[in-house]
């Protein structure tokens, strides 16, 4: 659902923002924080919507995807970023669809990594294109690497990413293992009835080669509508198959008090595993991301009901002044929670791959 409010900052214009009687002017808000005191000091950015798999999850068999005309150039992405980075933002991550697909990305992380409040530029990937611009990537000043695997059995990753190339994964990590990146962890969703043969050999892969694994619980993002609670394998389920191979889990304290994940070590030490449960135990009280679509709409929660237009706005001639006043309103208008497994939860009409992981 979409509102128009005009604000007056400079020109008039028609913002998008939440459905209030009350026109919010955010005119001298420099800050991205929001009526509940939280900071939002992380932005996801999805580059595009087009994937090389087909992850039951995340996007349709036969998904239809933007045209080049609809997607944000990286001048314009290097915009909204800059700006953001200017009213608090520290960290980017980009995303998809498949992030890697978008040509000569690696040049675009350069572009970011030298905006001079951003501490760091993480990227979302599959991993099928990974063992190709590992290299650049590293050199464009990328720190982080985030690789979904869901599976180390052939059989099971074709069924759940509808496509083969576990393979090209597995060899695109060993390629990133060789470029210094500050960290690569491998992200696993878990579903009920389908997962659970997976969880012991994704943790002994991990343990061996250092990589920090984080386990994610099912979410009502599935483009198919598919989703239910009876198929969410809940974090501390998760934890216990682990602990029955493994031993006792120790938690860690929190570094960040922003990451969704809750991050435990192994009992000998070697390695670290993290629960991210945005079903079972949500973590909306400490959320600090927005996310930018591909199309170029600023979004406050992954199941926001609502869009804020910052391509129309960079596209008509809006100053920065103008950008701002946008960001901070679709701030304000982000709710305390996500609402799942409420009556007023309402899903969200884009799926994962239109939104940005």
């Amino acid at each position: 659902m979409t509102c128009q409010l005009g604000i007056l900052v400079g020109v008039h214009r028609s913002f998008p923002m939440s459905c209030s009687n009350q026109v919010f002017d955010a005119s001298v808000k420099k800050i991205l924080v929001d009526q509940f005191g939280r900071s939002h000091t992380d932005l996801r950015i999805s580059v595009t919507d087009r994937c090389n798999l087909r992850c039951g999850y995340c996007m349709p068999l036969d998904a239809s995807f933007l045209s080049q005309q609809k997607l944000l150039t990286y001048g314009e992405i290097v915009r909204c970023a800059r700006v953001v980075s200017e009213m608090g933002v520290q960290t980017i991550r980009i995303t998809g669809g498949e992030p890697l697909m978008r040509p000569r990305l690696f040049e675009l992380v350069g572009e970011l990594d030298r905006l001079p409040n951003i501490q760091e530029v993480a990227l979302t990937t599959n991993g099928l294109l990974l063992g190709s611009q590992a290299a650049d990537l590293a050199k464009s000043g990328l720190s982080r690497l985030n690789v979904s695997l869901d599976s180390l059995d052939e059989g099971r990753f074709e069924k759940i990413a509808r496509r083969s190339g576990l393979q090209q994964v597995l060899e695109g990590l060993e390629e990133a293992s060789r470029h210094g990146f500050q960290s690569i962890r491998l992200n696993a969703v878990s579903i009920r009835g389908l997962t659970e043969k997976d969880i012991v050999p994704l943790a002994t892969f991990c343990r061996e080669h250092a990589f920090h694994l984080r386990f994610i619980e099912f979410m009502p993002v599935d483009a198919e509508g598919t989703w239910s609670h009876e198929d969410v394998l809940t974090g501390e389920e998760v934890r216990q198959i682990l602990g029955k191979s493994f031993g006792e889990l120790i938690q860690n304290e929190r570094s960040d008090p922003g990451q969704p994940s809750i991050d435990y070590t192994y009992a000998d030490g070697s390695g670290v595993v993290g629960f991210i449960n945005p079903v079972s135990q949500p973590f909306c009280d400490r959320c600090d991301r927005l996310r930018l679509t591909a199309d170029g709409q600023f979004r406050n929660c992954l199941f926001s009901t609502t869009d804020w237009d910052a391509r129309a706005l960079l596209r008509t001639g809006g100053t920065d002044e103008e950008l701002q006043v946008l960001l901070a309103a679709c701030v304000n208008a982000k709710h305390f929670s996500h609402g799942i497994g409420t009556e007023s939860f309402q899903r969200p009409s884009r799926a994962m791959y239109q939104i940005g992981g």
